[in-house]
């Protein structure tokens, strides 16, 4: 496995960051264009105070762009692989939270959000484990992104070739 890495890290460091990159870029992209939306899904949650967490549902999308692009484009990629992998850690835990208490929402991830019917329980159950095993994975990705930041077309690597000179 090691000499699988070290030949083709610079390329699976380039799929990681677009993967993740591009995931949180879409997220935020997505939310960005509905603030309010965003705002109400965080809410939905009931973790937070509501004004804290309209707050940070206004917030949250463009953290998720910015650290997508910088991921995408390899700007300080060892940054933003750490924040995107604490974000993603802190959805996990979010959506265990409102498994565990019961509550029936949709996780806004990629827009909308708020409270589900009922009667699409089991439903809903089913796509918080397949959320939860999705943001796993990405802040797996990330946390090999801290590991190995630097791949094929980063504008990062370059900068610290020229700087070194």
């Amino acid at each position: 496995m090691k000499n699988f890495n070290l030949r083709y890290q610079p390329i699976l460091t380039l799929l990681a960051r677009l993967v993740l990159g591009g995931v949180l870029l879409v997220a935020g992209g997505l939310k960005a264009l509905k603030p309010s939306e965003s705002a109400s899904a965080v809410a939905a949650y009931k973790i937070l105070p509501t004004q804290i967490a309209h707050l940070a549902g206004y917030a949250l999308p463009w953290l998720e762009i910015a650290v997508g692009i910088l991921l995408i484009i390899g700007l300080s990629a060892r940054f933003a692989a750490v924040v995107g992998a604490l974000v993603m850690v802190l959805f996990v835990i979010a959506i265990i939270s409102v498994w565990a208490r019961g509550l029936l929402i949709d996780c806004g991830c990629f827009g909308g959000g708020g409270a589900v019917d009922p009667a699409q329980a089991a439903q809903v159950h089913r796509t918080y484990l397949l959320e939860i095993l999705r943001d796993l994975g990405l802040a797996l990705i990330g946390l090999y992104l801290y590991f190995f930041p630097y791949g094929l077309v980063s504008i990062e690597k370059p900068l610290q070739i020229i700087e070194e000179q």
